[in-house]
């Protein structure tokens, strides 16, 4: 197991490899399809973004309610091809790390090789025991999205594997070239 801080840096991200188990503990954003064009919006505007997007890591989720005495509800990932038309954008500005579930598209990957960036996979199915993991939640952007408001989340051992590392090797394909069949 990684243990990782971020903002993530240059060699901390070369030093992850697909397959890579990695746990975070720090400060990550949340941010889904909706807030990812409007956080796309305001750099094509040249303004600035509601978070310092260098090194920066950003969770696919769109998390429960808490119930009483809980920082979040359950926090599962969402499937992260929804985010691919806005990732490479995000990645140019300074973006490091992405956590969702799913493959990503060529273009992602390609920017992810080309700026340094790695994505991660939360466990899909296992929202409940993600959010023990989450320390406090704020949400800092577009609150009227609800759920997929932009939100600062500070995690404690929140468990990650690294899918597409920044030589552009994909733990999905290595998986499945494993046990094809000539």
């Amino acid at each position: 197991m990684k243990k990782v801080t971020p903002p993530l840096t240059d060699d901390v991200i070369e030093d992850l490899k697909a397959g890579d188990q990695v746990s975070f503990t720090g400060v990550i954003y949340t941010a889904r399809d909706a807030a990812h064009k409007r956080l796309v919006d305001l750099l094509d505007k040249g303004e600035d973004l509601p978070f310092d997007i260098n090194g920066a890591v950003i969770y696919y989720v769109g998390p429960s309610p808490a119930k009483p005495g809980q920082v979040v509800g359950s926090a599962g990932p969402t499937t992260s091809y929804r985010m691919d038309a806005y990732a490479p954008r995000l990645i140019k500005a300074g973006l490091k790390g992405m956590i969702g579930k799913g493959k990503r598209g060529k273009d992602v990957v390609d920017a992810m090789v080309r700026r340094k960036a790695v994505y991660f996979a939360a466990i899909g199915g296992a929202a409940a025991l993600i959010a023990r993991s989450i320390r406090k939640v704020e949400i800092i952007a577009y609150e009227d999205l609800g759920p997929e408001a932009v939100r600062r989340m500070e995690v404690e051992d929140f468990r990650v594997v690294v899918i597409n590392d920044t030589s552009g090797a994909d733990l999905y394909d290595i998986g499945q070239e494993k046990y094809r069949i000539a």
